[in-house]
């Protein structure tokens, strides 16, 4: 899916890694968009989030699976990156504080919000996992 043979395959693989936050869209019952900021882990073929159960967005994946997933632009209008794909709930997935990429990445934010990474794992207990299908940007 990333051409890492290129300058944007490259940008796009190095923020994936480093990026904290990316932004979730998925679409209501009337068919409105709707972007909210996520935390993420990118294994090279999928995202992995978590999220708190009974959650609209998960209502939205469940009925509509269809999502884009983006970074935010340099603020100039370049560094754009977006994915569209497909999202549904991984009732397989470990949670949250038992993928040691996912805690790394994420204990400053854990520490920020007041809780521990078993208590994250405990609040945001379902998995969903976004399979990307294009990427475009520049």
């Amino acid at each position: 899916m990333i051409d890492t043979t290129t300058e944007f395959g490259q940008r796009v693989a190095r923020r994936l890694a480093e990026e904290r936050i990316a932004w979730l869209t998925t679409v209501d019952s009337n068919d409105a968009p709707q972007p909210r900021p996520i935390w993420f882990l990118w294994d090279g073929a999928t995202f992995l989030l978590y999220s708190r159960p009974g959650t609209a967005k998960l209502r939205h994946i469940v009925e509509r699976p269809q999502v884009s997933l983006n970074l935010d632009g340099d603020r100039l209008g370049g560094d754009i990156v977006v994915f569209t794909g497909q999202a549904a709930i991984d009732p397989a997935a470990p949670p949250a504080d038992q993928v040691p990429a996912y805690v790394a990445k994420y204990q400053p934010g854990f520490a920020r919000i007041g809780m521990t990474a078993a208590e994250f794992a405990a609040s945001y207990s379902v998995a969903v996992r976004v399979t990307p299908l294009k990427l475009r940007g520049h």
